[in-house]
């Protein structure tokens, strides 16, 4: 039983692209990646697009690494992967000072942040129904008419004209 669990375990690729020493802090980056945790690759990019924080950008980057890494190495299809762990850790932070009046001066933390996105195979995936090809519609062409046939035997009812409201409730 537990090495039918090693198998699935081991069928599930993980495909994992990290940005280190961003520039941004890890709590503001935490706030978009609750968004995309857990979508799909395109819904993720159409979320990131959209949204005006800055870190954003900064993810965007590295989802796109990640679904490079998923081509180019496991060959797996990008638009089909789904965001399996998204975090943002905190990196070293640059501490600089302010001069300030009196001879005394302020503390500015320029905090970094390490961002790790994980992607995995879209669990739903072998449950969804795949979509089929459309086939093409065969066009009937009717049996040509006799010359002493009036009208075909099936004709559709010519459409009515719209009638107006406004002449009924005038008269």
């Amino acid at each position: 039983m537990a090495r039918t669990a090693d198998k699935a375990a081991a069928e599930k690729v993980l495909v994992r692209a990290e940005a280190k020493w961003v520039r941004h802090s890890a709590r503001k980056a935490r706030v978009v990646l609750e968004h995309i945790r857990g979508r799909s690759v395109p819904e993720a990019r159409t979320i990131l697009a959209f949204t005006q924080r800055a870190a954003a950008t900064e993810i965007e980057k590295v989802l796109r690494s990640a679904v490079a890494n998923a081509e180019a190495n496991h060959g797996l299809i990008g638009d089909e992967l789904v965001i399996a762990q998204a975090y943002a850790n905190e990196g070293p932070t640059l501490k600089r000072w302010r001069p300030r009046a009196r001879g005394r001066v302020n503390r500015i933390f320029k905090r970094t942040c390490h961002i790790t996105i994980v992607l995995g195979e879209d669990p739903k995936a072998d449950l969804r129904p795949r979509r089929r090809a459309a086939q093409p519609a065969q066009a009937q062409t009717p049996a040509p008419a006799a010359a002493g046939d009036a009208a075909p035997a099936e004709e559709k009812p010519k459409r009515k004209s719209a009638s107006k409201k406004k002449e009924g409730a005038a008269a």
